[in-house]
């Protein structure tokens, strides 16, 4: 094949450049992930929506919310992670079925007619109902792009690509706190424009999204899942180089990916949800224990406290002693402070490794959580007794630690759990598996975006305890239960869950055995041996030893 029909980028582009593109367009739909989710921190504050919706009003005197129906206010939020759970589902069967490409464009289409009826609510059964479409079409989004990005990328820099996405995400946090914070000066914040307008703004990057991609080359691995094979070998040359030597390279690629298709194919035929779930007729490639693994490590994300902080950050600053008008534009200043953060992610995480950079995340969160915790307390107890000096000195000091976490949750925390379930899973179940990481953030975000306005308003500043207790806990389970994916190929991934057992060590020391007794595996595709024969001797040498 000389090129692809039609009009593609692959067509021109190549090597860097065309994994540059490909990346360009994931971030549009990774920012559009951010922008909504950083949305409704300010919709939630604008006098219009809050009286409209029915769970509250605006105190005259303060110009803070009052809220009278907590639970509705978290209801409205928290429906779309229940439209993403389905979404996601929706999304990976699709993404395995059809392609990524169309996938996306779907995810496109169905999000675009989420933000027309959010925009357009004119009650809070409407906005719940809204709220939920969109979130069915960000489910479809978030379970497709990353694998689609970490398809075309090497195995190399695979981590750094997914970073810069997510600075991109990041970007989108801070573009709706920065414009909600000017449109609360439109007739002093009483305007339908405040919270209207943001969230129509979203259509923009998914009609770009939706009129791109079609431009764009289908993953290369799909393409071999699916018989395509001279698309996928002239795709994978364009994304390596197609001079002598990276032309070759791009052939062993295409000879590992081919046969590690047939092996999983053998190894497994049983690959819809509830199968995978609960492990059932996946062999030695362990589904079920992977798609455990990525329920969890997204559910910790948001326990880690990071729901919180994102979409109800001005209320951290309230009780830390700021007024609402300064809560907003601190929120805005810390967003830029979150999203230059994540720049320190793309030049660390294919260097240190995902495990490392989880734990000197939760470090650092759970120190930050527990100091912003303690001097909100100083700060509301100086303040009742009138001492206003000490009052905003430790407000201040509050306002620094919630600074310091999200620097720390950007540089960390942020990416991995949206990388990992990208690398881990099979090819067969690729999509399908990334769609299970989608399902726990949507559990892990619906679940503390619901408790959120419950917590603080019984809880107060205890509940960043909470979730600074819970990174100290989550670094244990990272140590045990994760192992380490950095600067491993995707199709190495089978060799590295090949364990009986759950456990890191057995899962390194199995992974480096079946290496060291077949150290030709790695050059596999370059000597024209089979990758399913070798991995199946190994395999199946495992499984004697284990049975012996």
């Amino acid at each position: 094949m000389q090129r692809l029909e039609g009009i593609n980028v692959a067509n021109r582009l190549e090597k860097r450049q065309l994994l540059i593109a490909i990346n360009c367009v994931a971030a549009l739909s990774i920012f559009f992930f951010g922008y909504d989710q950083g949305m409704m921190g300010g919709v939630n504050n604008a006098d219009d929506y809050v009286k409209l919706m029915g769970f509250g009003y605006i105190d005259e005197e303060t110009g803070d919310p009052v809220v009278t129906n907590s639970l509705l206010q978290g209801g409205i939020v928290s429906v779309y992670y229940l439209g993403t759970l389905f979404g996601c589902l929706l999304g990976g069967w699709v993404g395995d079925k059809v392609g990524r490409i169309k996938a996306i464009a779907l995810g496109s289409v169905w999000a675009i007619i989420g933000a027309s009826l959010q925009c357009s609510a004119q009650n809070h059964n409407w906005m719940i109902c809204a709220r939920a479409v969109n979130g069915i079409g960000t489910g479809i989004l978030n379970a497709i792009v990353p694998v689609w990005a970490t398809e075309t990328a090497e195995h190399t820099s695979r981590g750094q690509f997914i970073a810069i996405e997510f600075t991109l995400n990041i970007f989108g946090v801070v573009v709706a706190y920065w414009l909600e914070f000017g449109l609360s000066f439109v007739d002093g914040g009483k305007s339908p424009i405040r919270w209207r307008f943001p969230i129509a703004f979203q259509i923009i990057p998914l009609l770009v999204l939706f009129g791109m991609v079609w431009f764009f080359p289908e993953s290369p691995r799909w393409l071999v899942k699916e018989g395509r094979d001279e698309e996928a070998k002239f795709i994978l040359k364009r994304l390596r180089g197609s001079d002598e030597s990276n032309s070759a390279r791009a052939m062993a690629e295409y000879n590992d990916i081919r046969n590690i298709v047939q092996l999983e194919n053998k190894e497994s035929q049983k690959n819809s949800y509830f199968h995978m779930l609960f492990g059932i007729g996946s062999g030695e490639l362990h589904t079920g224990r992977r798609v455990q693994l990525v329920i969890w490590l997204q559910i910790i994300q948001e326990w880690v406290g990071i729901a919180g902080v994102t979409v109800y950050a001005p209320t951290i600053f309230r009780i830390a002693g700021f007024s609402a008008e300064k809560s907003q534009w601190i929120s805005g200043l810390n967003n830029i402070f979150y999203m230059f953060a994540t720049l320190i992610c793309v030049f660390t995480l294919d260097k240190i490794g995902r495990r490392w950079t989880l734990y000197w995340g939760a470090v650092g969160q759970g120190i930050a959580m527990f100091l912003a915790a303690a001097f909100s307390k100083l700060g509301q107890d100086a303040s009742a007794r009138g001492d206003d000096g000490k009052a905003n000195a430790y407000g201040a000091a509050a306002a620094s630690f919630v600074f310091i976490f999200t620097s720390v949750f950007g540089a960390t925390w942020l990416t991995v759990p949206w990388l990992y379930p990208a690398e881990i899973f099979p090819l067969q179940v690729r999509a399908k598996g990334n769609a299970w990481g989608v399902f726990g953030w949507s559990i892990g975000n619906g679940w503390l975006t619901l408790l959120c306005p419950v917590m603080f308003a019984h809880l107060g500043e205890k509940t960043l305890h909470i979730f600074g207790a819970c990174n100290i806990v989550a670094i244990p389970i990272v140590w045990a239960l994760y192992p380490e994916s950095n600067q491993r190929t995707l199709e190495e991934m089978d060799l590295l869950f090949a364990a009986d057992t759950p456990w890191v060590w057995d899962a390194e020391a199995t992974f480096a055995r079946l290496k060291a007794e077949q150290p030709e595996l790695v050059t596999a595709a370059e000597n024209g041996r089979r990758v399913e024969d070798i991995e199946g001797s190994a395999v199946g040498k495992t499984t004697a030893s284990h049975e012996a």
